[in-house]
């Protein structure tokens, strides 16, 4: 069904469907090659250090597909628990993980199930134990109130035609003092109204 979703009315379903496919290639096909940046030379462009970036599982990186760099916002802290919106492949995931140590925890959601098997993959490999994946949406997380410190995220927002929606999410899940540690893709002119009509040009 086609609903007004912020200034835009696009079918929120099918959207979500064209994403998910698109990011189910990028899980499963890292190598084939796609319009956007991806992997290991994307990290080292978005100012990830190169040591980071080799502690993680191969997989996990081949499959990064991020905007920017959320930590470049600061380093988290010890004992945090952190929500990443959107984790994809679970890069920044498991960072956060190792900034917040195992008296920490990070839930990371995701709504392409690919995605999500390839960050509990991750997890599992670097045997970080407090990495909690879990499908669900930006704009209806499944976590609950004032329970996390940081949320972070890196290239969802801007697929989101219900920011609002999205906003209130993280204010709802962060606790009083949490702090949000986002990278997107910001337009600072004027789309106009039918591109924000275009769910081909949301998708693409």
């Amino acid at each position: 069904m086609t609903v007004p979703l912020g200034d835009s009315a696009v079918d929120r379903d099918e959207l979500r469907a064209r994403i998910s496919d698109k990011y189910r290639d990028v899980a499963l096909n890292p190598a084939l090659g796609f319009h956007f940046h991806s992997g290991a030379p994307l990290a080292r462009m978005l100012g990830y250090p190169d040591a980071v970036v080799a502690s993680l599982p191969a997989e996990t990186v081949d499959s990064f597909t991020g905007t920017g760099n959320p930590f470049l916002f600061g380093d988290l802290h010890p004992g945090e628990t952190v929500v990443d919106v959107g984790c994809g492949a679970g890069f920044d995931t498991l960072i956060a993980a190792g900034h917040v140590g195992s008296a920490g925890k990070v839930l990371a959601v995701d709504m392409t199930a690919e995605m999500r098997a390839k960050a509990a993959a991750g997890a599992r490999k670097m045997g970080l134990r407090h990495v909690d994946v879990r499908a669900g949406f930006a704009e209806d997380l499944p976590v609950g109130a004032a329970a996390a410190e940081v949320l972070i995220s890196n290239g969802v927002i801007n697929l989101c035609p219900d920011k609002q929606a999205v906003f209130r999410e993280m204010y709802r899940v962060l606790k009083p003092g949490g702090r949000i540690q986002v990278a997107d893709i910001l337009v600072h002119k004027e789309v106009p109204q039918e591109a924000k009509d275009d769910i081909a040009l949301w998708s693409g």
